[in-house]
């Protein structure tokens, strides 16, 4: 079982604890950290996160590809299987990544704000 995040941060229980999720659940909470936490941030787990945050330093052309390997480095270790990554344009300076996903027959899709 997975803790849920919302915004950054762990929701309560109400009973001093905090809320957890299974199955596809858990798989959607964990994929959401490795996207969101940055690649090389955590000393003791180098490997843990994902790139995505450099998307800003590629040229346009070339930000698409330079998702799709960061997603899918960050990825690597979670029993899903990557069907696609989608860029779109938010707030200046900003870009929402799609990641849609395949697991067990499921279609699942996370969205990130970078």
């Amino acid at each position: 079982m997975e803790a849920r995040i919302h915004n950054g941060d762990y929701i309560p229980d109400g009973l001093g604890g905090i809320v957890r999720c299974q199955g596809a659940d858990a798989l959607l909470e964990r994929v959401l950290f490795r996207l969101t936490a940055r690649r090389g941030g955590l000393p003791l787990l180098p490997r843990l996160g994902s790139r995505l945050y450099l998307l800003g330093r590629e040229p346009a052309a070339r930000r698409l590809s330079a998702a799709r390997q960061y997603v899918a480095e960050a990825l690597a270790e979670e029993d899903v299987t990557v069907t696609d990554v989608i860029l779109a344009p938010e707030a200046p300076g900003r870009v929402r990544v799609r990641v849609l996903l395949d697991y067990h027959g499921a279609e699942l899709a996370v969205d990130v704000t970078i």
